[in-house]
């Protein structure tokens, strides 16, 4: 990680630069919207880890916990169910603003989330991909479940696991 980059917990000054960068990468429908991502801040900002270069925004991943983990609980997007006591994480956003990509910062991202996730005693981590992706994330340490009954955003998903 270069030393100009940073990373840490999500504020509420964060919003609108994090809604900015989740509307350039995902398409459509598939975005979180601005309300969304202030939720996910205001009720999980432990698990709302952000990556900055001279305290800009440059990329982030949210998520929520649960006891359950239903991957195409559309509710759960809202953080309704969470509970941030529960072992289970599941992340909604892994993105990078579009002119970071590439550099290797979704992996210290999703390293350094790792990180924070087992320390915090979590158990596992949840995400939900498109096929494209699956690669990366096996890379990174999850394991491929099953292909996703959520059609978000219109999209086929996939779901993935990593046990801490």
């Amino acid at each position: 990680m270069q030393p100009s980059v940073q990373l840490r917990n999500a504020r509420p000054t964060d919003i609108d630069r994090c809604y900015e960068i989740e509307i350039s990468a995902y398409e459509g429908d598939e975005a979180a919207t601005r309300e969304k991502i202030a939720t996910r801040i205001a009720q999980y900002p432990e698990g709302f880890l952000v990556m900055t270069r001279d305290d800009n925004v440059i990329g982030f991943i949210n998520s929520g916990c649960a006891y359950d983990v239903v991957m195409s609980d559309e509710a759960f997007k809202e953080l309704i169910g969470h509970d941030a006591a529960a072992p289970n994480v599941v992340i909604m956003s892994v993105v990078l603003a579009p002119e970071e990509q590439g550099r290797g910062y979704a992996r210290t991202l999703m390293e350094a989330f790792i990180a924070r996730m087992r320390a915090a005693g979590k158990a596992t981590i949840h995400l939900m991909c498109k096929e494209r992706h699956i690669p990366l994330y096996e890379r990174l340490g999850y394991h491929y479940v099953k292909p996703s009954p959520s059609d978000h955003g219109g999209m086929a998903w996939h779901e993935m696991v990593m046990k801490l």
